[in-house]
């Protein structure tokens, strides 16, 4: 059974000034996405799952017409109105309800394994072979999830101080914790951040990081539902609150509900948060093309 890939791309892009998700920065025209989308086929995964808003969903069908009938895709849509019945949101909230809700919204079309990523970073060709090849092991399997760890060193950004997901990882290579750690950056060659105490802090450039690349089988969509719920619970008050994926799986695992394996990889990740990241991301998509990497054309 082939796994399938869900693109998180309900993101409007308020820091970047646009939808960054569709916007062609590739040196002929490709979105960062198609480089996952490529990777992935070739990799092994058969389908695609994009979850979008409505109010772009026009725009994504229009992108998804060009790979000319040889992707099989879904688009979903993720709202704030899509919520359990007999539940409601604040009064104030205006966008959904974070990463974990957009996975919940593909529950209706994935029955397979599936990775989870942001449609608007580049994982890495590596990445996506071992997520493929730990999804097509667990096919049959249930609570049995993974992350791709990155390595923080391969991780920064050249603009700026990034926020990180810390793993804490025991001696079977499981995660056992992921701590959000902000502002982290290279200073006079060390990697550092400053703690809620405004200690210094050093860390070591292959710590391992979770950027958003999940594999999980279909039952976690269940274990999702019903800790959405508790969630909405606790925040009946709070327009801004969000149900992020490492608060879910940090929970399955204190709970021994499910064991998260760490699948390290040394690919280097690049995204467009700012409208400052886009020059640097241009720069190394055109080097991958002329590494042969990538071919010209890749749809």
């Amino acid at each position: 059974m082939q796994p399938t890939l869900v693109l998180m791309a309900a993101g409007m892009g308020s820091r970047y000034g646009g939808l960054k998700q569709l916007d062609g920065i590739g040196p002929h025209g490709e979105v960062i996405m198609d480089y996952s989308i490529y990777d992935a086929l070739r990799a092994g995964f058969g389908k695609v799952v994009f979850v979008v808003r409505r109010s772009f969903e026009k725009e994504f069908e229009l992108f998804a017409r060009r790979f000319g009938g040889t992707v099989q895709y879904d688009i979903v849509l993720q709202e704030i109105e899509n919520i359990p019945a007999g539940y409601s949101y604040p009064p104030g909230r205006t966008k959904p309800w974070g990463t974990n809700h957009a996975v919940m919204m593909a529950a209706p079309v994935v029955r397979e394994p599936f990775a989870v990523l942001n449609a608007d970073d580049y994982y890495g060709v590596h990445s996506f072979r071992i997520m493929a090849d730990y999804l097509q092991s667990v096919t049959a399997g249930q609570n049995r999830y993974c992350m791709v760890g990155f390595q923080l060193g391969n991780t920064l950004s050249e603009t700026g101080g990034v926020s990180r997901g810390i793993c804490q990882v025991d001696a079977k290579q499981r995660l056992t914790g992921i701590t959000e750690c902000h502002q982290i950056q290279r200073i006079n060659g060390h990697i550092r951040y400053l703690d809620d105490e405004n200690n210094t802090v050093i860390l070591a450039g292959d710590t391992p990081v979770s950027m958003n690349m999940w594999g999980f089988t279909p039952d976690y969509f269940a274990h999702s539902e019903r800790l959405f719920k508790v969630f909405l619970q606790a925040n009946s008050q709070n327009p801004k609150a969000e149900f992020y994926i490492p608060a879910a799986v940090n929970e399955l695992i204190q709970s021994r509900a499910a064991t998260v394996s760490i699948l390290p990889t040394a690919s280097q990740w690049f995204g467009v948060t700012y409208r400052e990241d886009r020059p640097t991301v241009m720069k190394r998509l055109t080097q991958l093309h002329k590494e042969k990497v990538y071919p010209g054309k890749l749809f």
